[in-house]
């Protein structure tokens, strides 16, 4: 138990380290953005974009909040404007799929799964959700009733003050990553010690070959779907360099991530906008899995056709 205790809290620091160098800089310059005219500027040009998914143009104020920073941030901005109960839905949706994608971009980096495929597929996915409620749902057209006030950052004022403020910022956001992080690797090495965690990939095997990956994929998949993408991915860089989890699964095991993760945080924190959550998991859920099916199906052709090749040539 002792030397599960080493490995796993020396797992954790490297992890904290490793993520900790993308979050704190990343963090440090949003915060600092956050009070300069690049956001609304923002917000201004896209504005006339959202009659597109049937939004009105304040709900471009949540949406760049929620992708420059994270879902708080976007629900900071749902709050602060008047909006339907389809467009809180419709936003919640979008930003379920797109949110905190700098950090959370760059920290995919980190075990090999290229940014613009993370941006791209995120970006996508809340676009054509957003479309598809807006063509099916013809409802929810009355005021949303909100049951929570909505936080507001502190007005700051004076370069000194906004400089503190975002280090204040991006060290707190490399503290929460660690306090999660590092009690997660321990508890993992326990798991691996005990063989809890070979008797869960076996549990877990049949879910993940219906979807492309092989076993060792498991662990990697629950902590995603427990703990977000961003804390999924310290275990999946361990992951990576133990079990030997190959690219083609690390990248399905992203792009199922991206589609649906953190599922009590994510989903639980919508509760207070009045909007019904169940779909919004149900959601997530269904497009995450057809999502890894339809590129893991293509993944497999495209290795098919590249071994017919070059075995027709070494005839």
């Amino acid at each position: 138990m002792v030397q599960s205790l080493k490995i796993g809290i020396w797992s954790g620091l490297k992890t904290t380290w490793t993520l900790g160098k993308i979050i704190f800089p990343v963090t440090l310059i949003v915060a600092v953005l956050q009070y300069t005219p690049v956001l609304p500027w923002i917000i201004k040009l896209i504005s006339p974009l959202m009659g597109i998914f049937g939004l009105s143009g304040d709900a471009a104020i949540p949406i760049v909040l929620g992708n420059f920073l994270n879902l708080y941030a976007g629900i900071a901005g749902i709050l602060s404007v008047d909006l339907s109960v389809k467009e809180v839905f419709t936003i919640a949706v979008m930003l379920s799929f797109a949110h905190n994608l700098l950090i959370e971009s760059s920290v995919a980096v980190k075990v090999g799964v290229k940014v613009w495929v993370m941006i791209l597929v995120r970006v996508g996915l809340a676009i054509l959700s957003a479309l598809f409620i807006n063509l099916v749902w013809h409802g929810g057209h009355e005021t949303a009733q909100y049951g929570m006030i909505a936080p507001q950052d502190e007005q700051l004022s004076g370069i000194w003050a906004i400089a503190w403020h975002a280090v204040e910022k991006a060290a707190l956001g490399v503290y929460q990553l660690a306090i999660i992080v590092i009690p997660l690797m321990v508890g993992i090495q326990i798991l691996k010690d005990l063989k809890v965690l070979q008797w869960f990939s076996r549990m877990m095997a049949p879910f993940t070959r219906i979807l492309g990956m092989k076993e060792n994929t498991s662990t990697t998949l629950a902590a995603g779907l427990l703990f977000g993408l961003a804390y999924g991915a310290g275990v999946m860089i361990q992951a990576v360099k133990e079990d030997g989890v190959s690219k083609k699964d690390v990248t399905l095991a992203f792009i199922f991530l991206v589609g649906c993760h953190a599922v009590v945080e994510d989903t639980l924190i919508f509760v207070p906008l009045g909007i019904p959550v169940l779909p919004l998991l149900f959601i997530r859920l269904f497009t995450a899995i057809l999502l890894t099916l339809i590129v893991g199906f293509i993944w497999d052709r495209r290795e098919i056709a590249k071994n017919n090749i070059q075995n027709a040539f070494e005839r």
